[in-house]
């Protein structure tokens, strides 16, 4: 009996140690719904939290996320309602397919939206991890961890100041809830071969240079420590990285 509680106790320690723990703190004046995904085509880990729930002003919550998350993201949704709507459209921004629970496949969010992502243990044991502008903006956030390690953000508001024509949803009272990116507003008319959304005949680097994104600048110089278009890494300040040796704990917080 002894020789089984120790080896349960050595399998227990040994499950920790593969986990890191999350932390996601809604430090906005109001209540929001954290939504978290997992991409399956890349990974199979997934964290030990419901992919949806409600967050009220100033609450926390704290989670295990296996050592091997890959392709996850977390993001807020704003002025949602379940009740009778449970599809994507249940929130004014950042809805999913599935409602409060976003479904494990399909659930990613609505743009606009900004979206926090992970990568742990990747490439030359690294952790990669970003806040993402590409499908707009709807709420401030950043990520910092326990190990000195950068800090991502967009900590500012950017819908009182988001241009017109990447105006995105309004409440009841016409107060703008989300600004699309130049992609997700379709400004050039043509997202299957777009200098904006850097597809078709614009899907390298070379063929999508950020001085081709429309309102490139208006996110960068608002967020410079956000991934403000998909190839934004040359900026430097766009895609951060962690030894995952140092097992980094991570914290997302929205309206830091």
């Amino acid at each position: 009996m002894k020789y089984i509680q120790a080896t349960s106790l050595l399998l227990a320690s040994a499950l920790g140690a593969q986990a890191r723990t999350f932390t996601v703190t809604n430090n906005c004046p109001f209540t929001i719904w954290p939504a978290l995904f997992t991409d399956l085509n890349v990974g199979a880990s997934v964290p030990d939290q419901a992919t949806g729930w409600e967050a009220p002003a100033g609450s926390t919550v704290s989670f295990n996320v296996p050592n091997d998350w890959r392709a996850g993201r977390i993001w807020g949704r704003r002025n949602c309602d379940f009740s009778t709507n449970p599809g994507p459209t249940s929130c004014l921004s950042g809805g999913c397919n599935g409602g409060l629970l976003c479904d494990a496949r399909t659930g990613t969010g609505v743009p606009p939206v900004s979206v926090a992502e992970w990568t742990l243990q990747g490439d030359e044991n690294r952790d990669f991890y970003d806040v993402s502008l590409v499908d707009g903006f709807n709420l401030p956030m950043s990520i910092t961890n326990n190990r000195g390690c950068p800090t991502a953000s967009c900590p500012v508001d950017l819908d009182a100041s988001c241009p017109a024509e990447l105006g995105g949803p309004t409440d009841a009272n016409g107060a703008r809830l989300g600004c699309n990116s130049a992609c997700t507003a379709n400004l050039d008319g043509n997202p299957a071969d777009s200098a904006n959304c850097c597809s078709g005949s614009h899907n390298t680097l070379e063929t999508c240079p950020s001085s081709g994104v429309q309102d490139y600048n208006f996110f960068k110089s608002n967020c410079p420590n956000s991934y403000a278009y998909a190839f934004d890494e040359p900026s430097g300040t766009a895609l951060f990285t962690c030894d995952s040796g140092a097992l980094a704990d991570y914290t997302l917080t929205f309206c830091p």
